[in-house]
């Protein structure tokens, strides 16, 4: 296995201690049996398994391992979908990595066009994504092994409709209300839709606060491009015509904004969890499109832009000089997916967990940390970029071993004198690039963020 290498040095860094991070993974499940998880899975201290009862009176029974909003119960993956994909699924991931390396045959990339072209395929390729996503964060999140503890918080279904927008009793609800006007009736509609789903996501965060997770991944989000085709098929039936242009965008940006509301709820209500957002895979500037819930700006939230390699940005990665805060590797990423396997697969998904894996390490460097010094550690240590200017608040990608070292002299140290320190002290991070030089990404299957809007 290739997971992450370069991280896995890291466990080095660190003295022995027993102070173990938590580590909450808000995604869409976690392979708790995997060969390469099962020993870093938390396991809650309060349940006895298996007994059917809620042991610690937080309300979840036999929440063991964490527990699924999605669906309201104790299954934190998903497991009757294993096995059932088609092998296809696997293989349009392994080649998009050999065409990227340079190494595909010209049938790989024949097969890959057509694969591409079909809708049938895509679906499931997009269900299969679903289901193994949360697993792969999780690899990534505890590349360093040994000294996190993964919760697994399931608010992303494997198999999403878009029933929630375009549920028929909501419509009806809303069409109810003809004594006002298009906008009011539509601004109600947005918020029923907002408050019934959303609700998963802050229950997320109490749950994250209540066993005491002291970072959070949360690579799900809600962005205008990925909401819009849903809200013109709302306007549609409720106004009853085509909408214009102005009006889908209106109405996607006032939807992501309420779903951003939401978002800082979460986040406010785990004040003690530093929580690490995936910037989004659009390929659009965040300081000029909502996306949630990367753009909630607090002192405990960290969002992050994907780069490859560590020599350009993602051409997929949502950016923005002031709603992005830091980079991180996010193309071809080599991690756990359900069934003992691997697979590499692409996103800011996939970058927000390696930042969050060097936040638990700097955490276990220094354990009196609070969230704003974590992050100002992480956002301080950057190896800086010139192609991250204007694209990320720091202006580089995370050192995970510079933001140790700057925990470690924070114990004696003010945090500005450690990460002035560390900066001279622990050099740029020098990989050589897996890919060609001047790659083109623009082709691979990135899909958009899970969301719990669909």
């Amino acid at each position: 296995m290739k997971l992450l290498t370069g991280m896995l040095a890291l466990a080095l860094v660190i003295p022995a201690t027993s102070f173990a991070t938590t580590v909450a993974v808000i995604d869409s499940g976690v392979d708790y049996k995997h060969k390469d998880l099962k020993a870093r899975i938390w396991e809650n201290p309060g349940e006895t398994p298996g007994n059917n009862k809620d042991d610690d009176g937080n309300g979840y029974v036999d929440d063991v391992r964490g527990w699924n909003f999605a669906d309201n119960n104790n299954v934190v993956i998903d497991y009757q979908y294993l096995n059932t994909f088609p092998s296809d699924c696997i293989k349009y991931f392994q080649v998009q990595s050999r065409m990227l390396m340079g190494a595909a045959s010209q049938d790989d990339k024949d097969w890959y066009k057509e694969k591409k072209g079909d809708e049938a395929f895509t679906k499931d390729l997009e269900t299969f994504a679903n289901f193994v996503h949360g697993s792969h964060v999780s690899g990534i999140a505890s590349a360093s092994r040994s000294i996190e503890r993964l919760i697994a918080i399931k608010i992303i279904q494997t198999k999403q409709t878009n029933l929630g927008l375009l549920d028929p009793a909501l419509l009806t609800q809303a069409r109810a209300r003809d004594d006002q006007s298009n906008d009011q009736l539509l601004q109600f509609f947005l918020k029923l839709v907002v408050d019934r789903q959303t609700d998963v996501i802050v229950k997320a965060g109490a749950y994250a606060n209540a066993e005491k997770a002291d970072v959070a991944n949360g690579s799900f989000g809600t962005s205008v491009s990925t909401v819009k085709p849903a809200i013109k098929e709302v306007l549609t039936r409720l106004l009853g015509r085509d909408p214009t242009d102005a009006e889908a965008e209106k109405y996607s940006r006032e939807l992501v904004n309420l779903v951003l509301e939401k978002s800082k709820e979460m986040v406010d209500g785990a004040k003690n969890t530093l929580f690490v957002f995936a910037a989004g895979n659009d390929g659009t500037d965040n300081d000029q499109s909502p996306m949630s819930p990367a753009n909630v700006k607090t002192d405990n939230v960290i969002s992050v832009a994907a780069t490859l390699g560590r020599e350009q940005l993602a051409s997929f990665s949502n950016y923005g000089a002031t709603m992005v805060d830091v980079a991180a590797p996010g193309v071809v990423i080599n991690s756990t997916i359900p069934g003992d396997r691997y697979l590499d697969m692409s996103g800011t998904s996939m970058a927000a967990p390696y930042v969050t894996d060097a936040a638990a390490l700097v955490k276990n460097a220094n354990a009196d940390l609070k969230p704003a010094d974590v992050k100002r550690l992480l956002m301080g240590t950057v190896d800086v970029k010139d192609f991250l200017k204007d694209k990320v608040k720091s202006g580089g990608i995370v050192n995970p071993q510079r933001a140790v070292a700057a925990a470690q002299l924070s114990r004696t140290e003010s945090l500005g004198q450690a990460i002035d320190d560390a900066r001279t002290q622990v050099v740029d991070v020098e990989e050589a690039l897996p890919f060609p030089s001047h790659v083109d990404d623009s082709q691979l299957f990135v899909p958009p963020l899970p969301s719990p809007i669909h």
